[in-house]
């Protein structure tokens, strides 16, 4: 099949492969996305006179079988083709003469991918949002039910002060709170329209650019047209930055879950069907649920360098570099997406040790409560300090049985209502229903 750029010369074959490298896998991803913006762009051509009534009926009608055959998983890119967008515009040609043969106009491969891609990215962000919320509730849960559950709190690897397991499932769930800040960012870069920018130095065509934004359900636009094809690459890191933000928060919290599973310490347990054995240990129950989501978010993060780097010092445009983003980004999204599923599944099975500060190595965690009580009694800090350093110094001190923690977010005091309003307000602020109701209306 021709190329959409061919001219009539054809390309070494060996040539063909490489530079399409793995696009006709990974575009499979990015045929929704294609349809869509093709059906707003074909509305946009009618307004403005290039395509007539009929024509963008035919096109609105062919596109529509199409998207149903994305839906369904039947949608293939044909040997020979190179690309998505060459697909679908092929389909339409072979079905629609002419009318196929227009689609393209006032557009470049360059800003059909972009559009895509911001759509795409749009609805990947908006998956992990609600599966971080899933994630969100359990965790917000299991404080509530574990709030009255001591466990010691470390710092530098040694026994600090009293904390419970109340605190330490909520302040995970606030730490997706933040994250939920920087998806929001890299949502916002990514709901603003760059289609229309051609190969990013626009056209002199009339586009109605404001008409195929607001079609799309996008925010704004990327009115600058150089500006929305250098948005490549941009948009991917900015995108990477708020994953390995989660993926950091979702590693953390399952490094303590191996740790905190391991006789040393001996805090939790999980069901044996949720954990693996040893080939050659019978008593193991291993916690490779969490140590795999531990590799494969570790691995996220590296992905903001690595976009960093593909794209450090290229001059403004557009450049194939910005091709070998796309496969790594897209299976970063699906392996969060996965973990934060099996994070949830699996953390609703814990069961959790109700005595462990009763063993004597955490004799000396009450030992900040002991201080605070002198100062309460008018003794100055620091010398209530030494006198508790002096009890411990000489084996005299007696360990405090009633831990009372009550200022905001303390073991005592979690604010899990405060909280959970916090997650509730960054939530509505991405505001997905807007798009609901674009794609809604473009699709009828």
């Amino acid at each position: 099949m021709k190329k959409l750029w061919e001219k009539g010369v054809s390309t070494n074959r060996e040539i063909e492969d490489f530079t399409i490298g793995s696009d006709r896998e990974l575009d499979l991803s990015l045929a929704r996305y294609d349809i869509l913006g093709t059906l707003a762009h074909a509305t946009m051509l009618e307004s403005i006179g290039i395509l007539s009534d009929i024509e963008k009926e035919d096109l609105k009608k062919e596109l529509l079988s199409l998207y149903k055959t994305v839906e369904e998983g039947l949608f293939t890119i044909e040997p020979g083709v190179e690309d998505v967008h060459s697909q679908v515009e092929k389909i339409l040609t072979e079905k629609l003469g002419d009318a196929g043969k227009k689609v393209h106009t006032g557009r470049s491969r360059n800003d059909q991918v972009s559009v895509d891609l911001h759509l795409y990215i749009r609805d990947e962000i908006r998956k992990t949002v609600m599966h971080a919320g899933d994630l969100f509730n359990a965790l917000m849960m299991l404080s509530k039910e574990h709030q009255g559950a001591l466990m010691p709190g470390y710092t530098h690897y040694q026994v600090a002060m009293p904390a419970s397991f109340g605190l330490w499932f909520a302040s995970f769930a606030e730490d997706i709170t933040d994250d939920m800040i920087l998806l929001q960012g890299a949502f916002k870069v990514a709901n603003q329209n760059p289609l229309g920018a051609a190969a990013g130095f626009g056209t002199s065509i009339s586009l109605n650019r404001k008409l195929t934004s607001d079609l799309l359900g996008f925010e704004s636009l990327r009115y600058n047209v150089m500006h929305a094809m250098m948005s490549r690459g941009r948009l991917e890191k900015i995108t990477a930055q708020s994953l390995s933000s989660l993926a950091g928060t979702l590693a953390r919290l399952a490094m303590d879950i191996t740790m905190y599973m391991g006789q040393n310490y001996d805090f939790i347990s999980f069901p044996e069907e949720y954990t693996t054995g040893s080939s050659i240990m019978p008593h193991k129950k291993n916690p490779d649920v969490f140590e795999l989501i531990r590799a494969k978010c570790n691995r996220i993060k590296s992905l903001v360098t690595e976009v960093d780097l593909v794209t450090t010092n290229l001059p403004s445009g557009y450049h194939r570099d910005f091709q070998v983003l796309k496969e790594n980004l897209m299976r970063a999204f699906s392996e969060l997406q996965t973990c934060l599923f099996m994070a949830e599944k699996v953390l609703m099975q814990i069961n959790i040790r109700k005595d462990i500060l009763d063993d004597p190595v955490y004799k000396h965690i009450s030992s900040v409560d002991k201080v605070n009580q002198l100062v309460m009694s008018g003794i100055p800090f620091r010398e209530a300090y030494q006198e508790v350093a002096r009890q411990i110094r000489n084996n005299d001190f007696t360990p405090e049985e009633k831990i009372e923690h009550t200022h905001e977010g303390s073991l005592g005091n979690l604010c899990l209502e405060e909280i959970r309003k916090k997650m509730d307000k960054r939530l509505e602020e991405f505001r997905f229903e807007a798009i609901d109701m674009a794609y809604k209306k473009l699709l009828q």
